[in-house]
Order: C-alpha cells, then sequence, then structure tokens
C-alpha cells in the first residue's frame, strides 16, 4: 500500500532545500534575553502592569473562559464594553468583538459578500483576508498593489449587482499605507462597500492612534467596514469588526466566524479595555513608535540595504533569498537581537526578508545592538 505520510516528507524535504522550513520556538520569558524587535508589541503594552491588572480583574469576576459562543453564554457585560469603546475609539457607530483578528476578517467578507458579490482584494494582503476571499463564494478579483484604477476597472466591469473592496491599511510586511481616500471615492463612485484591516495601523496611526481610516477622514462613512485585531498594539487577543449597525446585525445573525466560535476569554477583554484606558492617559505613544520605526528604517537605509519608508511601525529588510534571510536572522540573534524573517509564501519570491518592528519604548542601547547588528548582515550578504 501507498505510505500516505511519504508525500508530506517529501514536500518538506523540498521546502529544506528551499530554505523554507519553519519551526516553533517557544521563547523564555526574558526573550533569550534578546531585544524585541520582531514582535507586534508596537506600544510596549504587554507586560504592563495595568494590562496584567486588567486581565487578572476580568479572569476573577469572570472565570478564564467565556464557556460558549457569544450567542450562547460567551458574551459578558465586559464584551458589550469592548464593542461600545472600540467603535467610539475608531469613530465608528458599532462594534462586534471577535475571538481572533483572522476571524474577523473571514467574518466580514464572507458575511459581507457571498454567492452573486464580487470581492476585489489587494495582491497583498493579509492570508486571512485571502483565505476570506476564497471562502466566501463570491467571484474574486486581485489586483496590483495600491492600484486604484485597477480597482475601478473591476467595479466597472462587474456584472454583480453587489460589491466589496478589501484592503489592509498598512501592510503587514512592507510596511506602507493603502491609498485609502482614493479608495473609497471609487467604492461609493460604484456602489460598494470598503473593508479595511486596521491590525497594523490601530494605535499606531492617526491622531491618538485612532487609525488608519480615521486619519483619511473615513471613520463613521457608511459604506466603510473596520477590521482589527487586539493582539498587536493593544497587546491582547481577539478581533472585532466596526460599521454601520446593519453590518453588525447581520453578522450576528449569518457571520459563520462568529456564531459558531467561542467568544473571546474574559483575560483578553480586560486586558484590551486596559490598553484604551492607557492610550487615553499617554496619547504620546503612538507618536513614539512612528518616531522609533523611522529610526529604524533610517538606519537600515544608511547601511545600504533596500527598505520602505514605514507608515506605520513595520520596516522591511529586504534580501531576496530565503536562505540569506534565514541567516541574517540568526546573525542578528548572535549580536542580541530577535527580528522577524519573512519568506515565501507570506512573501513573493524573491523579496525573503527581515521584518523589524518598532515598538514606543525602544531604547538608544536596542537601537545600537541592532545597527551592529544589521552591519555584520550586509558583510556577510554582500557581494
Amino acid at each position: 500500500m501507498t505510505d500516505p505520510l511519504a508525500r508530506l516528507r517529501e514536500a518538506t524535504e523540498r521546502r529544506e532545500a528551499a530554505g523554507l522550513r519553519r519551526s516553533v520556538r517557544p521563547r523564555t520569558r526574558d526573550h533569550d534575553g534578546l531585544i524585541d524587535l520582531a514582535s507586534n508589541d508596537y506600544l510596549g503594552l504587554s507586560r504592563d502592569p495595568r494590562l496584567i491588572e486588567g486581565a487578572v480583574r476580568a479572569t476573577r469576576a469572570w472565570g478564564t473562559g467565556s464557556t460558549g459562543s457569544r450567542l450562547v453564554t460567551g458574551s459578558t457585560e465586559l464584551h458589550g464594553e469592548l464593542d461600545r469603546r472600540l467603535a467610539a475609539f475608531t469613530g465608528s457607530p458599532a462594534g462586534l468583538v471577535f475571538s481572533s483578528g483572522f476571524l474577523a476578517n473571514l467574518g466580514a467578507v464572507a458575511g459581507l459578500s457571498g454567492p452573486g458579490a464580487l470581492v476585489v482584494s489587494d495582491q497583498v494582503n493579509h492570508a486571512s483576508i485571502v483565505d476570506a476571499c476564497r471562502l466566501s463564494r463570491a467571484r474574486v478579483v486581485v489586483t496590483p498593489h495600491r492600484d486604484v484604477a485597477a480597482v475601478e476597472r473591476a467595479l466597472m466591469e462587474r456584472d454583480e449587482e453587489h460589491a466589496l473592496v478589501v484592503t489592509d491599511a498598512v501592510f503587514s510586511v512592507d510596511g506602507d499605507l493603502a491609498p485609502l481616500r482614493a479608495l473609497h471615492r471609487v467604492t461609493r463612485r460604484h456602489g460598494a462597500l470598503l473593508i479595511i484591516d486596521e491590525a497594523h495601523a490601530l494605535g499606531v496611526v492617526g491622531p491618538n492612534g485612532r487609525g488608519a481610516a480615521h486619519e483619511a477622514g473615513l471613520a463613521g462613512e457608511p459604506d466603510v467596514v473596520l477590521t482589527l485585531t487586539l493582539s498587536k498594539s493593544l497587546a491582547s487577543q481577539g478581533g472585532a469588526v466596526l460599521g454601520a449597525p446593519e453590518v453588525v446585525e447581520t453578522l450576528v445573525d449569518i457571520g459563520r466566524a462568529f456564531i459558531f466560535d467561542t467568544g473571546l476569554a474574559p483575560a483578553s477583554v480586560g486586558a484590551a479595555l486596559a490598553a484604551l484606558d492607557v492610550l487615553a492617559a499617554e496619547p504620546d505613544l503612538p507618536e513614539r513608535a512612528r518616531e522609533r520605526a523611522h529610526r529604524l528604517h533610517a538606519l537600515t537605509e544608511g547601511l545600504g540595504f533596500e527598505t520602505t519608508v514605514p507608515a506605520a511601525a513595520v520596516v522591511p529588510v529586504v534580501l531576496g533569498d530565503p536562505h540569506a534571510a534565514v541567516r541574517a536572522t540568526e546573525i542578528c540573534a548572535e549580536q542580541g537581537a530577535r527580528v522577524g524573517c519573512f519568506r515565501p509564501p507570506s512573501v513573493p519570491t524573491g523579496r525573503a526578508c527581515l521584518r523589524l518592528t518598532a515598538r514606543a519604548s525602544v531604547t538608544e542601547a536596542e537601537l545600537t545592538v541592532l545597527e551592529q547588528a544589521l552591519q555584520k548582515v550586509r558583510a556577510e550578504t554582500s557581494p
């Protein structure tokens, strides 16, 4: 009989040869002694005592788990408060908290489109959006990166009555910003919804970190839907969809990623609420994160690496070859810095890179460590 695992072993060997093997490496409480320039903890709040106390307080009041889907037993008073607070913070009429940002995108895209609709998606959107498009059963058109004219052509040429356009606000690897105002003009002109994933913008972009849509003047527009995650700037876990009451009502009624999933654990809700309190108390945190990101960009560009001017906290260092990216990650670790390593399929072939992420709390000493590490990477990778 055929060995059903043989093809898996062969595929693993091919990934090994291509430099695409991945592994799960648990970190220690002190990040293995490495400075953190890889996580999505953009505001440096993941160990903030105020968030920890918020999580503990919620756990003591409500227990360790939500105990069911939000439509059964999984919605506490805290969940309702977080729905409202996230909506108010981003300038949206209504909000709905999910157990992850991935599921928020699945819920929004699939729940608001479906058979007989058109979904237009940027080619470098996050994997959660890609999977949402595949599951939507709508016709999907993938457009070149940030190409508003291509989006308009897709909307103009459609036969479907209903359409939506979905885009990251800040793209997760290159760190650039979507042309949100131009996209909104096009979607409104053609009667489509615009879904904006604020995952890498919330807490960093816009006044007080209220997000890219808020900064673009789109907050509260009835044809704009926001998705976001609580696991980055808010240093918690979970996601949310924000928009018109009709959007939230629809997802509560038919959103499979909402209906059939266990509600977010109370501890995560409490931590996210505490993070919103911190943002209110320290409105300079988003600007500090952006300033550190620009310092990272200046450092990498000064060393001759291909990079992108950051719109938020993400700074790529493009190396091209996956093996080179893995080795660069190892060099940085040897020098005391943990950085991200992104390879296909996370990025296109030939675009393997390091991904540096700024924190509002990054120090001058940490920047010096990174500079020395990248100098060694440059010396080893230069032709």
